[in-house]
Order: C-alpha cells, then sequence, then structure tokens
C-alpha cells in the first residue's frame, strides 16, 4: 500500500501544477479572485492597479492601444448576444477574461452617462463571472476524473508494492493494466482529458529524474492505449489476400515493446522472415498517414498514436542499420 500512496502523492501535487500549467490564466479565475476585483474596480477603490495600467500605456503605446481595442469588441459582442451566444462567446474565449479584462469593463462602466446602463455593465459582469466559474468547476472536475482513472490503471503494478519499480516483479500486472485500458476505452473513459493528464505526469516524472519506474509505468499507458486503438483496424486483408506486411505491421502494434526485436529478426529478411525493410516502412508510413486523417489534428490522440507507429519505424531502421554494419 506504501507504492499507492506514493503515487496519490504524486498525482495530487502534480494534477495541480498540471492544472497550471495547461490552463494559465483559468485557473486564477475563481469566483473570489473575480469578485473582489471586479467589485474594486467598479467602486473606484483599486487606483493603483489603474495607474500601473497607465504606465503601461505610455511604455508601449500602441500594443496597450489594440489591447483595448479588441477588449472593446469583445465587451461590445457580449453585450450585444443573446444567452446562447453569451454562453458559446466565454467558452471560446474563457482565457481572456484575465484581469486587465475586468478592469477595462469597469472603466467602461465608470464612463456611463445613465444608472441603467452601469447597472447592465453589472449585470453583464455577473453572468460572464457566472459562465467562467462553471467552466473553471466543470474543468477541474474533469482533471480530476481522469487522475481517477489513471490511478486505476495503475494499480494492479502498484498495489501491495513497498516501492515502485519497473517492470514489476508479477508479470501478470501488466497484463491486468492492458485489461484496464481495453475496458475503460470501451467504456469511453479515455478521452482527450485523460491523455492530457498522462502526457504531464509523464512529462513531469521525467523532469524530477528520480521517478524513473513512475515514467515507465505512464510510457507504458500510452504504449497500450495507442495499440488498443490502432488494433481496432485492420489493413492486412485485401478481398481474399493477406497482406503480409500489414500483417506483420498490425503483429508488432500489437506485441509489448520489448519483444520488437525478436519479432523484427523473426518477420524481416534481414533475418529469418519474408518482409523487406522497404515494405515494413512503407506500410509504416501508409498507417501514420491514415492515422492523420483519422483524427483530430493537434489532438492529444493523433500525436500519441502517431508516435508511437514512429517508434516502431525507428526501432525497425536500428535493428536494420546494426545488421548491416
Amino acid at each position: 500500500m506504501a507504492a499507492i500512496s506514493s503515487v496519490q502523492c504524486f498525482f495530487s501535487c502534480n494534477s495541480h501544477h498540471h492544472r497550471r500549467e495547461q490552463s494559465g490564466s483559468l485557473w486564477r479565475l475563481g469566483s473570489r479572485v473575480l469578485t473582489t476585483s471586479l467589485s474594486r474596480s467598479f467602486s473606484g477603490v483599486n487606483l493603483k492597479r489603474r495607474r500601473t495600467l497607465i504606465c503601461a500605456v505610455k511604455g508601449d503605446a500602441e500594443g496597450a492601444f489594440k489591447k483595448t481595442v479588441a477588449l472593446d469588441r469583445m465587451i461590445d459582442a457580449l453585450k450585444d448576444a443573446n444567452q446562447r451566444e453569451l454562453e458559446k462567446l466565454v467558452v471560446e474565449n474563457i482565457l481572456a477574461f484575465d484581469e486587465v479584462f475586468w478592469i477595462r469593463l469597469a472603466a467602461r462602466s465608470d464612463t456611463c452617462k445613465s444608472d441603467d446602463d452601469k447597472k447592465d455593465y453589472e449585470e453583464l459582469a455577473a453572468t460572464v463571472m457566472t459562465i467562467v466559474d462553471c467552466v473553471v468547476n466543470k474543468t477541474r472536475e474533469k482533471i480530476e476524473s481522469s487522475t481517477d482513472v489513471l490511478k486505476g490503471i495503475l494499480r494492479p503494478v502498484v498495489e501491495g508494492v513497498e516501492e515502485i519499480s519497473w517492470p514489476p516483479r508479477d508479470p501478470q500486472a501488466i497484463h491486468q493494466m492492458e485489461k484496464e485500458v481495453i475496458q475503460r476505452e470501451k467504456e469511453g473513459q479515455l478521452d482527450e482529458g485523460f491523455l492530457s493528464e498522462v502526457s504531464a505526469q509523464l512529462r513531469q516524472a521525467k523532469e524530477d529524474k528520480d521517478k524513473p519506474g513512475l515514467a515507465a509505468m505512464l510510457q507504458k499507458v500510452l504504449q497500450l492505449y495507442a495499440a488498443t486503438i490502432l488494433s481496432k483496424r485492420s489493413y492486412a486483408k485485401k478481398g481474399n489476400e493477406v497482406v503480409k506486411a500489414e500483417h506483420f505491421l498490425e503483429t508488432l502494434i500489437k506485441a509489448p515493446e520489448e519483444q520488437w526485436n525478436k519479432l523484427f529478426l523473426d518477420g524481416l529478411t534481414i533475418g529469418k522472415g519474408e518482409i523487406t525493410p522497404d515494405e515494413i516502412s512503407a506500410v509504416i508510413k501508409k498507417r501514420i498517414e491514415r492515422t492523420l486523417i483519422r483524427t483530430e489534428g493537434g489532438s492529444y490522440q493523433q500525436r500519441i498514436l502517431v508516435e508511437y507507429l514512429k517508434g516502431i519505424e525507428s526501432r525497425a531502421k536500428e535493428l536494420v542499420n546494426l545488421l548491416q554494419g
């Protein structure tokens, strides 16, 4: 159980770090901070902050002017929008609602000539804050949920272990991890939020350099995910014929990384097999192209799947170069 406690502590600390890293100013926009900032701005108390803003304008007049124009356009769009349009604008521009935005909104309110117009700005500010808080809370819940899913996948290799190590002493632990990944993928739990969380935890583990076992586990999670997704679609049959190079690639995709070298030696012509290095290279490139077409550009899913395929390609090239001298 000590190992689970260690992992949970790592997740707890670094999930907070990840939320800050991923969302930037988003996580500084809790309702208390927003309400305090806005109330001070509307009441005219926050003069020091306004003086700072004036100094910034003097220091970079052109940049500050463009920023103000952009903020005014945003505020005008929010004012003119109906409730549905307003929610959409806030969600699409969530990172724009920083301290400078609220100061500009307060300044616009201060210049109003009627109490009715001032009231409109106050109501707009309250509505926007409510929507922002809702987005923040949903994002936080999603990240916490993704962390719980990751803990569940890692449980077979850390439960009952005093110290995190890799590979696990029980060879069945990895098989149990694989079953967890397959089941949770079927249930739709391994979405972009999950992949983002695993990727962030992996980066942090590598940076810390004192958790090689944890980094290896997280890397294995991503490999199992990639193998599960890529194995869903087969290109090994063309009519009634089996495309040997495609079938060989699919065997590699499903196999653990530590078995790749043996599979290459048994399957490629540089060893005992019938598949030439050019043939395996061609089908890997084709599979990468198909993956790029079928996944969302820039998504974690696309990156992880492509990296997995490139890992197979790189291993093949290394082995071929080594054996060919």
